[in-house]
């Protein structure tokens, strides 16, 4: 795969390459799965927090520079972890599979990958999401 024509080397590739992330995911198969995707765009892996308790803790202690956030995690709601992610000024991201509709406010601005998502997908929202963040 080269490089299309007119894409500078700070391109969508080199964004993402050494990026903390946080995942927040309760399901292990799609918490693996974004892991590895992760890990294929160059990004170091935060977590996974499969519950609210864990989420919350790491989302006010850890360093990361963006964070994948399951809607709801073991059957509750994940946004203590966005108003907390939200207060230190960190770009978040959604990860759900009813889509942008179920997002409550204040977070209806925020980025949504739908479940399931592509590889492709979530790398350009998460480029996405980290550029704004950076403007």
């Amino acid at each position: 795969m080269g490089r299309r024509p007119g894409v500078t080397a700070d391109s969508n590739d080199d964004v993402l390459n050494g990026v903390r992330v946080l995942v927040v995911e309760d399901e292990a198969a799609i918490s693996m799965l974004l892991e590895d995707m992760l890990l294929d765009f160059g990004c170091a892996v935060v977590g996974p927090a499969a519950r609210l308790s864990s989420a919350l803790e790491m989302a006010a202690q850890e360093t990361f520079e963006v964070a994948i956030l399951d809607v709801n995690v073991a059957g509750e709601p994940i946004y203590p972890v966005a108003e907390a992610i939200a207060k230190r000024d960190l770009p978040l991201v959604f990860s759900t599979g009813y889509g942008g509709a179920g997002i409550r406010e204040p977070f209806r601005d925020r980025p949504v990958v739908q479940k399931p998502f592509s590889q492709a997908e979530l790398k350009r929202t998460l480029i996405g999401a980290i550029r704004a963040a950076r403007a």
